[in-house]
């Protein structure tokens, strides 16, 4: 029983890792766990339909 504890140990380990280079490597934003979401402003460019608009979540296209 103690086995499966430990790789279950590793596992979250080997995912902290592999999240922190991907945060190192393309800035905060670039993954994010469920329930971390933040707000982020972007800078966009409207589409000039107000569905595709909505539909893409930020209000546009990012620039």
């Amino acid at each position: 029983m103690s086995n499966h504890g430990n790789s279950e140990n590793g596992r979250f380990a080997a995912l902290d890792r592999a999240l922190g280079d991907i945060l190192k490597r393309f800035g905060d934003g670039a993954i994010m766990r469920l329930g971390e979401a933040t707000h982020l402003q972007v800078e966009v460019i409207p589409t000039g339909s107000l569905a595709l608009d909505l539909a893409l979540g930020v209000g546009g296209v990012p620039r």
